[in-house]
């Protein structure tokens, strides 16, 4: 290998160091954005979009303002990353019921539960994400966003009633946007009330669902 190889050699490897460099810098500063976005996500949801600031944020978060602005531009972009994170963990939230239940029975069971928890124990975060989505109809900054987020909801759902649809050897005639949109509709409408005091709310969406279950599969 003559001077200039080895001199090549070494410039190819010295730019693959700082490319690596730089890719975990970059895995670095989104893990810790990640984490901020999840440590403010309480907040978040107890206070709603409109009523936050970054600095009300980091005081009720133990961290400081600056630190936030340094990973995130402004509120949206904090708001946004907190919801995807939160939201893209609800997305799998019944893949382990749809992989295992063998009968239409099982998985109509695991799914009514799972759905009933996360009424009962996640309404604000719930209410932040429809917050959210209410902005989205106001603001560009948030639109993209939450469309994909709705994506990725609707696969959810898709997911779940298709698996059904396989198990009882039926099919559905509505589309998968309507078919989101009636599961969507119901929780919604079910989460206001419970959000309002009825604590009845969550077995009546139960109910609710399950009677719809067969109707649409």
């Amino acid at each position: 290998m003559g001077a200039s190889d080895v001199t090549i050699a070494k410039q190819a490897s010295r730019a693959a160091a700082n490319a690596n460099d730089r890719v975990k810098r970059g895995d670095k500063f989104a893990a810790r954005r990640s984490e901020l976005a999840n440590a403010a996500l309480e907040t978040l949801a107890e206070l709603g979009y409109a009523r936050t600031s970054l600095r009300e944020i980091a005081q009720k978060c133990d961290f400081t303002h600056g630190v936030f602005h340094y990973y995130f531009t402004d509120k949206v972009d904090l708001i946004l990353c907190a919801v995807r994170n939160y939201k893209s963990s609800c997305a799998k939230r019944y893949d382990d019921i749809v992989e295992t239940a063998r009968t239409p029975d099982e998985l109509t069971a695991g799914f009514l539960e799972k759905l009933g928890e996360t009424l009962r124990d996640e309404p604000h975060m719930h209410r932040l994400w429809y917050d959210l989505r209410s902005q989205a109809l106001f603001e560009d900054a948030f639109r993209s966003e939450v469309l994909e987020i709705d994506r990725l909801l609707e696969n959810m759902i898709v997911r779940v009633c298709g698996r059904l649809n396989a198990l009882s050897g039926r099919s559905t005639a509505l589309s998968n946007r309507a078919l989101y949109a009636v599961f969507d509709g119901l929780f919604q409408k079910h989460l206001l009330e419970y959000l309002g005091g009825d604590k009845t709310a969550v077995e009546r969406m139960r109910s609710e669902v399950r009677a719809l279950l067969p109707q649409i599969n």
